[in-house]
C-alpha cells in the first residue's frame, strides 16, 4: 500500500479511471488504457494509480459506508470517497482541484463499525455472500477475505527462448527483482515495482504476464512435441502460448474463439514469443467444431465462467454482475463442453477449466458432463483456492476418451 498520498493528477486519473467502470460500466482494463493512452506517466507513478484503484474496487461498499455514500453517487461525491481512501490509511489528503471534505470524527466510528460487519470489511456484496455460502460453505470466509486482497505480480518463463535461472538474471540487470514459485516450475514472482512491459525482455519474448494458477491450469493439458492440440476458448491466449513451449514448437496447436479481435491479438504475441506452431481460427458455427472431430490428442476449454475466482485481478466484475448471471454461465458451459469434446480422439484428454472456484461451475458441471457421456472417464482435477495457494482461483479437470 502507499506510503505517502497521491498527487493531485493522478487523484484526478483515479477518479476517472473509477468514473468508467462504475457510472459507464467499462471493464477496469479498458478504463486504465482510456485514460493513460497518451501519457508519460513514470512506471511508479502508474503502478501507484493502479494500486489506489484496486483497492478501492477490492472494498469499494467498504469505502462508501465509511463516509456515507451510496455507489451510484459516486461520479458527484467521488472526491469525499477518495479523501476518506486516504484517511483510512492514514495518508495526508491529495490536493485536488474539487475536494469534498470527510468528517473524520464520523470516518472513525464508521471505520469501527464496519469491523463488525465481514461482508463490509472484505469487500463483498451482499449477492455475492450469500452464493459463497452456498457454494463453498465453511471454506467460503476465508476465501471471502483472500479475495480483498491485492493480486500478486507473476510471469511465465518463455521456455521456447530461454529457461528461469537465465531469465531471473537478465531481469535483475534490468532492475527487476524476481523470485522462484513453488510448485509452478515456469513461474516467477516479481518482487519488485517495475515497468516490466518496457524490459527488453519482454521486447525479445522471453515472459509472458500470467497468474501462477493460470499456468497451472496450462501444465494440466501435458502437451507432448508432435501433438495435435486444441485450444478453443483461447482468448487472448495466455494459455495457447504456455502449451506451444510445452510442445517445443512441434505439432499443431490450433487456438480457437468466436472474436477476432482476440485471435489478432493472440497472433501478436505468438509472433514476439517464438510460437510458431499456433495456428487461429475463428468459430463461426457449429461446422467450425464438427470438421474437427476425433482429431485431437488434447483440447483444453477455458470455458467463459464467472470470474470469481479472480476477483482480486478484477475487481470491478462483483459490483456489475450478479447471482442471476450464473445460471445463463452455467448453461453455456454445458453446450460448449458437450459440442467441443467431440474434437478429443479415442485415446485424447479433455482438460476443462474455470476461473471460478465455485462448483456448480466446476466439478458439478463436469459430473453432469460425465454422466451423460459416458465414453469419457475422470482422469483428476483440482480446485485451486485463493486462499489455500494465494495464486487466483481456478479449476480444472482432465479427462480421457475411451470410445468413440
Amino acid at each position: 500500500m502507499l506510503t505517502y498520498s497521491l498527487s493531485g493528477s493522478s487523484s484526478e486519473l483515479v477518479l476517472n479511471v473509477l468514473t468508467m467502470v462504475l457510472n459507464q460500466g467499462k471493464p477496469l482494463d479498458r478504463a486504465y488504457s482510456h485514460n493513460f493512452s497518451g501519457l508519460q506517466l513514470e512506471p511508479a507513478e502508474q503502478a501507484r494509480i493502479t494500486v489506489v484503484t484496486g483497492d478501492i474496487l477490492r472494498r469499494l461498499n467498504l469505502y462508501c459506508f465509511i463516509v456515507d455514500i451510496e455507489q451510484d453517487e459516486f461520479e458527484r461525491l467521488g472526491s469525499k470517497l477518495l479523501n476518506g481512501w486516504h484517511l483510512f490509511h492514514d495518508l495526508a489528503l491529495p490536493k485536488m482541484q474539487y475536494s469534498l471534505q470527510v468528517d473524520e470524527a464520523t470516518l472513525r466510528a464508521n471505520i469501527e463499525a464496519a469491523k463488525a460487519i465481514p461482508t463490509l470489511w472484505d469487500g463483498c456484496p451482499e449477492w455475492l455472500d450469500i452464493l459463497g455460502h452456498e457454494q463453498l460453505g465453511e471454506k467460503w470466509p476465508a476465501e471471502r477475505a483472500a479475495l480483498m486482497q491485492a493480486p500478486k505480480r507473476y510471469i511465465r518463463v518463455n521456455t521456447l527462448k530461454c529457461d528461469r535461472e537465465t531469465l531471473m538474471e537478465k531481469l535483475t540487470k534490468e532492475g527487476v527483482d524476481t523470485q522462484i514459485v513453488e510448485r509452478v516450475d515456469s513461474a516467477l514472482e516479481v518482487i519488485s515495482d517495475s515497468a516490466l512491459f518496457r524490459t527488453e525482455c519482454f521486447k525479445l519474448g522471453l515472459f509472458e504476464q500470467q497468474d501462477a494458477g493460470s499456468q497451472l491450469v496450462a501444465a494440466a493439458v501435458d502437451a507432448k512435441p508432435g501433438m495435435r492440440v486444441v485450444d478453443a476458448c483461447a482468448g487472448a491466449g495466455g494459455k495457447t502460448l504456455h502449451i506451444a513451449a510445452q510442445m517445443q514448437g512441434k505439432g499443431r496447436l490450433l487456438a480457437m474463439d468466436i472474436e477476432q479481435w482476440k485471435l489478432d491479438n493472440l497472433k501478436t504475441r505468438a509472433k514476439r514469443a517464438g510460437a510458431h506452431n499456433v495456428e487461429t481460427r475463428i468459430i463461426a458455427s457449429s461446422k467450425t467444431i464438427k470438421r474437427l472431430k476425433l482429431t485431437a490428442d488434447r483440447v483444453l476449454l477455458d470455458v467463459p465462467c464467472s470470474g470469481l475466482g479472480v476477483l482480486k485481478r478484477n475487481p470491478d466484475s462483483k459490483w456489475r454482475d450478479t447471482a442471476e448471471r450464473l445460471p445463463i454461465l452455467i448453461e453455456l458451459q454445458k453446450q460448449i463442453i458437450d459440442s467441443y469434446s467431440r474434437m478429443v480422439k479415442v485415446g485424447g484428454m479433455l482438460i476443462y477449466a474455470t476461473c471460478s472456484i465455485m462448483p456448480d461451475e466446476n466439478r458439478n458441471q463436469v459430473d453432469r458432463f460425465l454422466a451423460d457421456n459416458p465414453h469419457f472417464s475422470l482422469i483428476d482435477d483440482e480446485t485451486i483456492l485463493v486462499a489455500e495457494h494465494g495464486f487466483d482461483g481456478f479449476y480444472m479437470a482432465r479427462m480421457s476418451r475411451d470410445s468413440e
